[in-house]
């Protein structure tokens, strides 16, 4: 079955939000990234496509910036019922689930950038491929998880954010070639 044919909850991401909300009763795109993995961004858009679909629908909040979601009426518990004894993916499910997503997402990057604002429509992807020992593998992926830590905050504290801030996915991919 195509990507564009698949039915909404055919979609593993929005299958595992479907099962997060159905387990919790509510669920936002914090804690969907909390539980599955992944970006808040990320599950903020698929949780979007949930809702126009009428699987989910927004919690009213009563302040803040949490958007919490809920299943909409009886719809989506039956048309996409939790596995019994289901839990939270395992990371090893859930990997897979992420990759595809960042791949969905630069792929409309590629698509769209010519609508983004001038300053804004270029990336920096790049690859290279290196010689590492195992350890050496650790710690570069511990450099590169320092310097996204300096921003992290800015996810949750929106104050800290510079004027001209806009979300930016960061993706970084290291594995031995075998």
């Amino acid at each position: 079955m195509t990507k564009a044919h698949r039915p909404m909850g055919e979609h593993p991401v929005r299958t595992a939000l479907l099962e997060l909300i159905g387990r919790e009763g509510a669920a936002t795109a914090t804690d969907a990234a909390r539980e599955l993995g992944g970006s808040t961004g990320l599950y903020s858009f698929h949780l979007r496509r949930l809702a126009e679909a009428g699987l989910i629908e927004e919690i009213p909040k009563s302040g803040g910036r949490a958007k919490p979601w809920r299943l909409a009426g009886d719809s989506a518990e039956t048309a996409f019922p939790a596995p019994a004894g289901s839990s939270a993916p395992s990371d090893n499910e859930i990997a897979p689930i992420t990759r595809g997503l960042e791949d969905e997402s630069y792929r409309q990057w590629l698509e769209r950038r010519d609508e983004a604002p001038e300053e804004w429509r270029h990336d920096e992807a790049f690859s290279q491929i290196v010689y590492l020992t195992p350890e050496e593998m650790e710690g570069v992926a511990d450099v590169f998880r320092a310097v996204i830590a300096q921003f992290r905050h800015r996810e949750t504290n929106p104050p800290s954010r510079p004027e001209d801030a806009e979300p930016v996915a960061i993706m970084a991919r290291l594995f031995p070639l075998l």
